[in-house]
């Protein structure tokens, strides 16, 4: 249990059987229904009461098919149900001592309820869980199981059946529940849970709680760990609960403390305090606050040389970089709407700030790709670039496409209150964002995924344009000094067209400190693109063309699509 990494999930499928029934229509239809059934293994129905070899292997590769975005050929609650099942199958029925798939370890013991000692196993994930003596150097994770727990049980047996697993549920939804799909990033560790069952005797309520020891690298700061039991009881399919169990923070590894048996895991959860969630609000208000400002300025110069400079009425580059800024100074104002507001008002007003905000962020990101492609029209693809109607049709993208993708999204009503929590599960930041509990799956769609093509996009257009401003520095390095100089500053402005510095949400999980950084630069972007655009639109046409390579082909350019 030392890497936060999952192990891979071996695939196994069934093939269903090509061979004409004999029997009546009855039986026939009862025969396409079974195989139907047994193309579907994920719904929890072939393999219910099938322990076997086979039964487990089929029923483990729902862990990867049975994935976060949701899949409807499973059924979460029959899934976990079957694990729970089969760890009661292994202490009631089973004559194995040990398990080892890949997957799935067991050690199944015979216990003495009239032991003197407290019992220790090793839970080493790759390894079958066994009997060892007390020794937390060699065994970093393991189980201790008081005495006292079997002492309770002599008057009625003198020997129990103790089984204990560990079980891989992979990257999935299996054995996830309510709890992590609320919070993004949110996971088992390593994807383990650790399984302790005496069959059907039922054990709760412990005078003297079990141990159960996780090891795990340093965690940072913006990380809360806890320990977690899987409760059958929350919602329809189950969910991880901390009733019952304290958690015990140790640098490289936790204990949790529970007073009962069932399965036990390890939860990470992102988290901001209330102090870091006020801090980072006013960095971004502040940011976003300048950059509205400077955005507008962008906005009115734009239009004052449209007035003053004939050309600037047909030039496609600077059209869209107001776009860009139009689409930033609203997608600000929507911030500040809603984080001032939070869920005041009635439902469908929320829903309303929620869509408003989604589609402003949306076309912010459209139009950092449309920024990036007409860069690589510009500078790499360079000739046969004639688009008839060239802007027209970004402006279709840019406003249209985040439109549609909200509207599909808006349907399946998945906006509303939305919380940020600290580690007490306190709520620090309330605002109308995606549902907590119906839309995890729209917002790593929507807006997660949508983010990574453009943001993936923008940075291979940028890099190929670094390589070729870089080619020619070095060309024309003897010929005029500073150009290496140049070069940089041109890549740091057209960084600020393309949201590079959104990129920095990818490293907000390191800590804290890039999580300020990422609020910083993203809330100032406005404040980039204003000194780029005057930079580049601003100053004489002689002093704009010597300075700048991109202004020349923005022009030629032009006239290609005109």
């Amino acid at each position: 249990m030392k890497r936060l990494d999952s192990s891979a999930i071996t695939a196994f499928k069934l093939v269903p059987s090509n061979f004409p029934s004999p029997f009546c229509d009855t039986d026939q239809k009862n025969s396409a229904t079974i195989h139907e059934e047994s193309r579907q293994p994920c719904k929890g129905l072939i393999n219910a009461n099938r322990f076997d070899d086979f039964g487990l292997k089929d029923t483990a590769k729902c862990f990867s098919e049975c994935a976060r975005s949701g899949n409807e050929s499973c059924n979460l609650g029959n899934l976990q149900r079957y694990w729970l099942n089969y760890e009661i199958h292994l202490a009631e029925k089973s004559l194995t001592e040990t398990v080892n798939m890949g997957f799935l370890t067991a050690l199944v013991k015979n216990i003495s309820t009239s032991i003197s000692e407290d019992l220790h196993f090793s839970l080493t994930p790759s390894q079958v869980p066994k009997q060892v003596t007390e020794d937390e150097h060699r065994h970093p994770d393991r189980v201790r199981l008081p005495r006292s727990l079997f002492e309770s049980l002599q008057g009625s047996r003198p020997m129990v059946r103790l089984a204990i697993t560990i079980l891989d549920v992979g990257s999935g939804n299996v054995f996830k529940g309510p709890r992590l799909s609320l919070e993004d990033g949110s996971n088992v560790l390593n994807n383990h849970v650790v399984g302790l069952s005496l069959g059907h005797i039922n054990v709760t309520g412990l005078a003297e709680p079990l141990e159960i020891t996780f090891s795990h690298q340093h965690q940072p700061p913006n990380v809360t760990l806890s320990c977690v039991f899987w409760d059958v009881t929350k919602g329809s399919s189950g969910d991880w609960s901390s009733k019952g169990c304290s958690t015990e923070f140790g640098g490289n590894r936790t204990t949790c403390r529970c007073d009962h048996l069932t399965f036990f895991a390890l939860l990470l959860r992102p988290v901001l305090d209330q102090v870091t969630v006020k801090a980072l609000t006013r960095i971004s208000q502040a940011g976003c606050g300048t950059s509205m400002i400077f955005l507008a300025f962008t906005i009115v110069l734009y239009a004052v040389l449209r007035f003053s400079r004939q050309r600037f009425k047909f030039e496609d580059a600077p059209k869209i970089h107001v776009a860009l800024s139009v689409s930033l100074f609203l997608l600000n104002l929507a911030f500040f709407i809603n984080v001032g507001h939070g869920l005041k008002g009635s439902d469908a007003a929320c829903w309303a700030r929620g869509a408003v905000f989604h589609y402003f962020l949306l076309c912010a990101f459209t139009w950092m790709g449309l920024e990036a492609f007409h860069l690589y029209l510009l500078v790499i693809k360079v000739f046969n670039t004639y688009i008839g109607h060239y802007f027209l049709k970004l402006s279709l993208v840019g406003w249209g496409l985040p439109a549609l993708i909200v509207i599909g999204t808006g349907s399946a009503n998945s906006y509303g209150p939305y919380a940020i929590r600290d580690k007490k599960n306190t709520t620090t930041l309330e605002l109308c964002w995606f549902c907590e509990k119906t839309a995890t799956s729209a917002l790593y769609i929507t807006v997660h995924g949508y983010f990574l093509i453009t943001f993936l996009f923008s940075a291979v257009v940028l890099g190929l344009v670094a390589l070729k401003i870089f080619t020619l520095s070095s060309a024309t390095a003897g010929k005029e000094k500073g150009q290496h100089w140049k070069g940089v500053l041109t890549l740091l402005g057209l960084s600020s067209l393309v949201g590079v510095t959104w990129g920095l949400a990818i490293l907000t999980p390191l800590g804290l400190s890039t999580t300020y950084v990422f609020a910083l630069f993203t809330s100032l972007q406005g404040v980039f693109i204003f000194c780029w655009f005057v930079v580049l639109y601003f100053p004489s046409q002689s002093t704009m063309t010597s300075s700048s390579g991109t202004a020349r082909a923005d022009q030629a350019l032009t006239v290609s699509h005109e």
